[in-house]
């Protein structure tokens, strides 16, 4: 009997439909240290971004043999060591097309958060205060909504958008995208420049280095808003914290940190971001599609 190992969950369907092929399920988290003995076990560990699968895991698993196939139950899989997985015959696979509507709609829902103060207001509210004239905010229509990465999220993200009134500008490492000759394709400095909203939808970079520090928030517009539902790795949090101080940045929305959980409290208590604990692809019909993905990925391959 093939053995999957499901460390941060999997949608139930999806795990009834495995059960009646014949597979068996297990849901288990487990730290690093357990992982790596409990990856022995099984032929198929599926993770989402909670568990990192790196090299000392994998060789673990090489020792019996038994792994087969690892999937992510998303888009990125940097929380995998891919290429050393692939390289001892482990295959890698993820669920690119799944939760690309999810992570759009979030990304949206954060602009209009930090546009029109929701995340404040919620909380002033709950406290008894009516600060009514504090939160002027400003409308998308008419605004410019700056995408780097033009991959399955960026598309839908800026099919939003647009429909919302916002002109759409994008760079992306593949060069202009033919399918949308209404969207506008420039350098990275020149979205940066011309954003009101700057979203992120690229993967972390494999040096895990920053992709926004102080230098490139200079050359965005000043009073601009800075939205991150892609990879916390891809900010660093205290140029971002300086520039909402200072007046460039007028807001943020952040999906992911550097550390998750994020422990930085000046950056979880500033006043000026709205925040969400990752939940880009958490919605019912998102992990029903990632579901039925990875069991057609499981069946296909065991087949």
């Amino acid at each position: 009997m093939i053995r999957v190992l499901a460390t941060d969950g999997m949608e139930k369907g999806a795990i009834q439909d495995l059960i009646t092929k014949g597979y068996e399920v297990v849901e288990q988290f487990y730290e690093p240290e357990e992982l790596a003995e409990k990856a022995k076990e099984y032929n198929v560990i599926v993770v989402r971004s909670a568990t990192k699968v790196r090299e000392p895991i994998i060789d673990a698993a090489l020792t019996t043999g038994n792994l087969k196939l690892i999937i992510r139950g998303g888009v990125g899989v940097d929380n995998i060591d891919v290429a050393y997985a692939e390289s001892k015959g482990i295959k890698v696979a993820n669920t690119p097309n799944a939760s690309s509507a999810a992570v759009a709609e979030l990304a949206i829902a954060g602009m209009f958060s930090i546009a029109r103060h929701l995340h404040a207001a919620n909380h002033t509210m709950r406290l008894g205060q009516w600060n009514k004239k504090q939160y002027k905010g400003i409308e998308l229509s008419g605004k410019t909504l700056g995408l780097v990465g033009f991959g399955r999220i960026a598309q839908e993200t800026a099919k939003r958008g647009a429909a919302l009134g916002m002109k759409i500008i994008y760079t992306d490492l593949l060069g202009a995208n033919a399918a949308y000759p209404d969207f506008q394709f420039a350098s990275f400095e020149e979205v940066l420049a011309g954003a009101d909203f700057l979203s992120l939808h690229i993967p972390a970079k494999a040096d895990k280095s920053y992709l926004l520090t102080a230098a490139e928030i200079a050359k965005m517009k000043d009073g601009a808003y800075l939205v991150n539902t892609s990879r916390g790795s891809l900010i660093c949090e205290a140029d971002l914290l300086a520039a909402l101080d200072n007046g460039k940045l007028a807001g943020a929305y952040l999906d992911v940190f550097e550390a998750e959980p994020t422990k930085n409290e000046a950056l979880y208590t500033h006043d000026k971001i709205s925040f969400t604990p990752h939940i880009g692809g958490s919605t019912k019909e998102a992990q029903k599609r990632i579901g039925s993905e990875i069991v057609s990925i499981i069946t296909t391959f065991f087949a």
